[in-house]
């Protein structure tokens, strides 16, 4: 069975955008692009809700990547070769390949897609995360914590909801960034 993985960039204080709704704080830099790049190579599926999938469909819809540093080209390459399922009630079809948009976000389905699935999941952005992460669905938490403290804006975890967890792995970079994989502890 494939695990479902939860990403993120986010503050010090746990927050991937700011109260004004930016992150450009927490573009990675060639070190952690690589090291993005090596975890994400296992992904055979994206989760999204619309407003993350518009934010990353560039990596494919973007003409300027293939001028872009290694790292990046290398990712474009990984996010492209990948599933997308995204989930909206506004989003009438697709803009990338390999993309499917369903409605709902339903927990049994994607417990489904886990159990048939032979390459990892990726549940990205954490309004999409939090009803997966209630529901006992994500198995591992990839954390990258950039050294910004911003105050407020949008949590990477939700509120109200207890989690036992189990350090899986760490690194720091030379740019203050720490990672931190967590596997979900099974009781």
């Amino acid at each position: 069975m494939a695990k479902l993985v939860y990403g993120g960039l986010a503050s010090l204080d746990l927050y991937t955008a700011d109260a004004g709704g930016k992150f450009d704080w927490s573009v990675p830099d060639d070190e952690v692009h690589a090291f993005v790049n090596d975890l994400e190579r296992s992904i055979g599926t994206y989760l999204y809700g619309r407003r993350m999938y518009e934010t990353m469909s560039p990596w494919e819809t973007d003409p300027s990547i293939p001028g872009q540093s290694p790292f990046l080209r290398d990712y474009a390459q990984i996010w492209q070769a990948a599933e997308k399922v995204v989930y909206s009630r506004t989003l009438d079809r697709p803009r990338t390949a390999r993309t499917r948009v369903e409605r709902e976000f339903d927990p049994g389905a994607v417990r489904e897609l886990k159990e048939r699935s032979d390459r990892d999941l990726s549940i990205g952005g954490p309004e999409l995360a939090a009803p997966a992460i209630r529901a006992g669905l994500v198995d591992e938490y990839h954390l990258f914590l950039n050294p910004v403290v911003v105050g407020g804006g949008k949590p990477y975890l939700p509120a109200g909801t207890r989690l036992d967890l189990d350090l899986a792995d760490e690194r720091r970079f030379a740019n203050g960034v720490v990672y931190l994989c967590y596997r979900t502890r099974q009781t």
